[in-house]
């Protein structure tokens, strides 16, 4: 008769907790901190279609680390959660402390009961209608949550890229300040890491009902000069109403279409 080998518990957990560390840490690092006017979301990643950082709902942003395969599909149920609760109640009834419960349940239950844990960490954001109403939500790969004050980071060298970020880190830092705070924490001493190299997103207060925008490497390259990056509302967004209800018409002096518009000279050449 065949005898089963027997593990105690806290070896188990340890050696799945040790199996999942190693996974994350062989990941690109991320950082999310919060800013002056929203939520800033900055991954090093030179891939333009695998993201690691992505819009769950109107509010809610999600960003992983390690496995992109295993964190996709938790942004996918994320996204079907979030979507089920808005049907079902309302849009203002979807937040991002439910959805990183949900999460937490989640991971915590793949770490207990399987043999194999998920070799991921991930990030809930919600951008709120002031500062204080911003939430960041650190979930681990065992189900532990975390409620990060003023900013995150996951991935790989988490803890000596935090160090980093909390040297030059300061609450209600601008969009292009707090960018360049994470880019040089998340590239270090020695490196130089090009727009091309990152992923940047925000969650912006006061972007309309979809609070989620991606920076495009124009602008991230512009920010790192040390120049001003204004997030503007999405174009298909209609133009807001004055005070009595009604879209503002457009200005009489403008040239109604580019054909009304007087011709240049011609040039010497």
């Amino acid at each position: 008769m065949s005898m089963s080998i027997y593990v105690p518990a806290e070896q188990m957990m340890k050696d799945k907790a040790d199996f999942a560390r190693k996974g994350i840490a062989r990941g690109k690092a991320l950082a999310a901190l919060l800013y002056a006017d929203g939520i800033l979301m900055c991954a090093e990643n030179s891939s333009s279609t695998l993201h690691k950082i992505s819009e769950i709902y109107d509010r809610i942003g999600f960003a992983g680390a390690g496995k992109y395969n295993e964190y996709d599909r938790l942004r996918i149920a994320g996204v079907r959660h979030a979507d089920l609760k808005g049907y079902s109640f309302s849009r203002e009834d979807v937040d991002a402390q439910s959805l990183a419960n949900a999460y937490a349940q989640m991971l915590g239950d793949v770490f207990t009961h399987e043999i194999k844990p998920l070799e991921v960490e991930i990030v809930v954001a919600e951008v709120g209608p002031d500062a204080e109403g911003h939430r960041l939500f650190h979930i681990l790969y065992d189900g532990t949550v975390v409620d990060e004050q003023g900013f995150t980071v996951l991935g790989g060298e988490a803890d000596a890229i935090a160090m980093r970020l909390n040297e030059t880190y300061e609450p209600g830092l601008s969009l292009d300040a707090a960018l360049r705070a994470a880019v040089t924490a998340l590239a270090g001493p020695g490196r130089t890491l090009t727009p091309a190299e990152l992923e940047v997103a925000v969650l912006v207060r006061g972007n309309g009902r979809r609070a989620f925008r991606r920076l495009t490497d124009e602008e991230t390259g512009a920010a790192l000069a040390g120049g001003e990056v204004a997030v503007e509302p999405p174009p298909d967004e209609p133009a807001p109403a004055d005070a009595t209800g009604n879209e503002p018409e457009p200005s009489a002096e403008a040239p109604a279409s580019a054909a009304d518009e007087p011709e240049a000279p011609p040039d010497g050449t």
